[in-house]
């Protein structure tokens, strides 16, 4: 080896380094929340629905349904089948402090439970829709939808953060 010219060694920790830096941008872009205002997020996901099935639900059927008082939150959008035999639902909730993240998954996930069990034995179809939903948390937002379309959905709601 001669003076001046750099190991192999000490490349690597500068690759190392150059890294673990890239993967924690990428881990704060992905996991950050949002600062746009709850109305921008909510109109960019109700535009995007399928409203044949879904109808905007008011804060009393919030409360029935996930046992969460609407007015705790700094904004919530729940639509809901018009008919009981169908578990579609899409929700995004914007806390208004860390600490209600873990409340409003817990109580989300808990009435995903209680409609499996509604619709087991009777409607597969509408189990495989509750076990197909998809949830994100994304800063101060948590999205839910059970639906045929979720995943358009999940895609909408994260683009408009």
């Amino acid at each position: 080896m001669r003076p001046g010219r750099p190991g192999i060694a000490h490349v690597m920790k500068y690759v190392i380094l150059i890294l673990i830096v890239a993967f924690v941008a990428l881990l704060l872009l992905y996991a950050s929340g949002s600062s746009r205002p709850f109305d921008e997020v909510e109109r960019a996901v109700s535009s995007s629905l399928d409203k044949s099935n879904l109808a905007r639900q008011d804060g009393a059927a919030f409360k029935r349904r996930f046992g969460l008082s609407a007015a705790d939150y700094a904004g919530v959008m729940y639509y809901a089948s018009e008919f009981s035999i169908s578990a579609e639902e899409v929700l995004v909730i914007r806390v208004k402090d860390d600490s209600q993240v873990q409340e409003v998954t817990a109580a989300i996930e808990k009435q995903v439970e209680a409609r499996k069990n509604d619709f087991d034995g009777y409607a597969p179809e509408e189990v495989k829709l509750l076990e197909d939903a998809k949830q994100s948390v994304r800063g101060k937002y948590i999205f839910f939808a059970a639906a045929p379309k979720a995943e358009e959905y999940l895609e909408v709601f994260s683009s408009s953060l």
